[in-house]
Formats: structure tokens, sequence, C-alpha cells
């Protein structure tokens, strides 16, 4: 278990679309962030896998990984993940394996199974894709075979991916993945930014059946929390409206590009303390930097996590940027004021 002396901090980008803005900008504007956040001390910059929503356009999850990875320098890029039953384990150790060749000692391979859409456009994407659901231990391990300098022999190899270094991650929303990862010894990473509820039981599962692999000696956890951070609290009360509707498009499956902010109203206020919202805001901390310290000291206590991961999802790109900033510091001045 870690402390907040030395607990590394990421970021978890899913190339938000605000209305009025092209693709374009937007993966410009990830790109700046990742620079940034290089900058900031940030660890790993990683792209979520999403199809089929307007709102977001991580979808080309390994191209935008080169993208990033092309425009920085030391900073670890990743997928968060890239949902495996949506791909051949072939084609995702060619393609992982060519960035890793590309960017030596920075790319991350987080693996996940959930669609990452709904279930139409999931059946697009994949029509056999409930047989590799069911099949995803099995998967995982193929791809870490493809990685091997052993499968050299074998009659079909991922040539470009023998022998590169791309660390293996599990991703998980449920207890499921929890025994996944454990069984693998692969480091663990959980979505408590919008599915909190089985995190604590998840990743007691994950230390207590821990098994030591050839990759991983001791339990590795992630866990990401949602962060809007401002200058004052009113500012990011503020800010998060456009997070609270984007949220609302979610449960509700209307989904929208990322709207404006707003003054905060009564209708807003009411909206979040809905117990919907309230599960899916448990871990979004929203406010100035003292407020984001102290439930950030406290989130790291309760979990006891190894890293700390972050998505911020507000209308304008600078807010973004003043969201991470801020957060940086915040873990800046946690490991000096709490060392151990």
């Amino acid at each position: 278990m870690s402390t907040t002396k030395n607990i590394p901090y990421s970021v978890l980008e899913l190339a938000t679309v605000p209305a009025g803005t092209s693709h374009h900008q937007v993966f410009k504007n990830s790109l700046d962030l990742a620079r940034k956040a290089e900058g900031w001390g940030y660890t790993r910059f990683w792209l979520a896998e999403h199809h089929n929503m307007i709102s977001i356009a991580s979808s080309a999850t390994s191209v935008l990984i080169g993208h990033i990875a092309g425009g920085t320098e030391k900073i670890r890029v990743g997928s968060g993940g890239i949902m495996l039953p949506n791909h051949s384990p072939l084609l995702v150790a060619e393609q992982f394996g060519t960035l890793g060749s590309l960017f030596p000692g920075r790319i991350d391979l987080g693996l996940g199974r959930a669609p990452g859409t709904d279930p139409l456009t999931a059946q697009a994407i994949r029509p056999d894709r409930m047989n590799s659901v069911y099949h995803f231990p099995q998967e995982v391990a193929q791809i870490q075979q493809y990685f091997s300098v052993d499968n050299r022999e074998a009659q079909v190899r991922a040539t470009v991916a023998e022998g590169v270094d791309v660390p293996l991650y599990i991703l998980g929303s449920s207890t499921d993945s929890a025994h996944v990862a454990a069984k693998l010894g692969l480091p663990y990473a959980f979505a408590s930014h919008f599915a909190p509820d089985q995190m604590f039981d998840a990743l007691q599962i994950y230390y207590t059946t821990f098994q030591p692999s050839e990759y991983l000696a001791t339990p590795y956890t992630i866990a990401c929390i949602n962060v809007i951070a401002a200058d004052t609290p009113y500012e990011a009360e503020k800010i998060s409206t456009s997070l609270v509707r984007m949220m609302l498009g979610v449960l509700t499956n209307k989904r929208d590009y990322i709207q404006p902010p707003d003054e905060p109203s009564d209708e807003i206020r009411e909206l979040v303390q809905n117990p919907a919202f309230q599960r899916m805001f448990k871990y979004a901390f929203i406010g100035d930097k003292e407020i984001v310290k102290n439930k950030t000291q406290q989130f790291l206590k309760d979990t006891g996590v190894n890293e700390v991961m972050v998505a911020s999802h507000t209308y304008h790109h600078e807010d973004r940027l003043k969201s991470y900033q801020l957060f940086a510091e915040v873990m800046s001045e946690l490991r000096y004021e709490y060392p151990s």
C-alpha cells in the first residue's frame, strides 16, 4: 500500500468534444494537455476507448496514443483502455508492439472487457464479441504470448511485438476484473470515477488473491477520480455544470456535446443530490485547491492505492488546463505535508 509521499498521479483522457469544436481542435487540445501534464509531473497519459458517442473522440485509441507520444518526450502514454472484446489479440499486439518500438519504454497497454458503447454498436464492432468476453483472461494471456520472445517459434506471430517492453494493466469497474488481474499477476486499475460501488470489494479481492508473476512481484493499484479544481469553490461549481449535464446525458441515454457552463442554479444543485448522481459523483472532487486536496488526501488514505488517475471534463480548454495544474500542486503539497 502506498503513501502520499511518493504516489504517482496521471491523466485519463477521453478527448471530450465541446459543442462547436472540431475533432481537429479536440486532438490539438489533447496534445496540449499532455505536454503541459508532462511538465507538471504527471506519470501517465491514458486514452479511453469509446464508440458512437458524439461527446467523446477517443474511438481510434491506438492512433491517438501515437499522436500524443509523438508530441511529448517522457510522459508514459497508453490505453485506459483497449476494450479487448472489440479487437483481435493479434492486432492489439501488433499495434502496441509498433507503438512500443516507436516510443521505447513509454507505452502502456491497459485492457478492459466492457464494450465502451451501447449493445447495438458493440454488435456492429464485432458480432462475436460475447465469445471474447467469456475468454477475456485467455485473450490477455494470448497478447502476453505475442509479446514474448518465446513466440518466435510459433506459427502465428506478432513479429513487431516480440521482446518489446509494453506493460499490461487490467482495467475494471466491478469485482470480476480484480480476480483476473490477481490471477495473472498484473497491475489493476479501477474505474472509480464513474463506477465506485464495488471499488473496495474489488481492491480487497485483488490484494488478497494476488499471485506474483514475472511481470509484477507485488500488487499495484490505480484508481481514477473526477477533479474540477479552480481558484474558488464557486468557480469550480460553475465549471462543473458542464460535467453535470454530460452525466445527465449518460444516465438518460441522451448524450450530447459538452455544453458551456452556466451559473449554478437550484435545479442543477437538486439534480446533483439525486441518488443516481450521488453514486456517480462519489469521487468527483470539485472545488478550490484546498477542498480538492482534503478530498484527495482522504481518498488516498481510505483506498491505499499506489497511483491516482484524474479525469477532468470541462467545456473550456483553459479551465481543464487550470484544473490539472492545480491538482499537480495538490499532489506536490501532499507529498511535502504528509510524507508518510
